[in-house]
């Protein structure tokens, strides 16, 4: 998904400059943020504080609409990069969606080798005791695991630091 996100920025950022658009990826970037913003209403639903609805349908909702915007923000930045605090903001984007991604493929990984050494040992006859004996380091460093969020939040708030400082720098000096 992370290369097919850059290759979708590449592809649209040279549709948009062979059709003489290249202005459009200048609103790209709000409209892109604007998408990254709303996918963290997935993480209302996580912390209760919206008690409706799935939290796998807002997680969905919350990859797609953050791959949507980063995809939209690579066009905005493109290659005219002239100044330092742009290329952090895009660095950092790159880095949160990849910390995204390799966290969700991680727990995706784990928790299904676990699963399957637990039905291994269920069909080789054992005890529902000796298994969940044997399980026990393993179903730790799931859980473990699943604090990958602990690395992912704080690139995620630095982006988004960096993507203030960006926007109020834009506005104060109209560039």
């Amino acid at each position: 998904m992370y290369m097919v996100m850059v290759a979708a920025a590449i592809l649209l950022d040279r549709g948009l400059h062979a059709m003489g658009l290249d202005n459009v990826g200048r609103y790209l970037g709000p409209v892109g943020t604007a998408l990254i913003v709303l996918s963290f209403v997935y993480s209302l639903r996580k912390r209760r504080i919206i008690s409706s609805g799935s939290p796998r349908t807002f997680l969905a909702v919350h990859e797609y609409l953050a791959w949507a915007g980063s995809v939209m923000i690579l066009v905005h930045a493109g290659i005219h990069f002239n100044a330092r605090l742009p290329w952090l903001a895009t660095y950092m984007l790159l880095i949160s969606v990849a910390s995204g991604l390799v966290g969700k493929y991680l727990l995706k990984s784990a928790g299904a080798s676990l699963e399957e050494r637990r039905l291994a040992l269920i069909e080789s006859g054992s005890a529902s005791a000796e298994v969940n004996k044997a399980l026990f380091f393993d179903a730790v460093t799931v859980n473990a695991m699943k604090q990958w969020r602990v690395i992912h939040l704080p690139i995620a708030y630095t982006l988004g630091f960096f993507t203030l400082l960006h926007i109020l720098t834009v506005l104060m000096f109209g560039k």
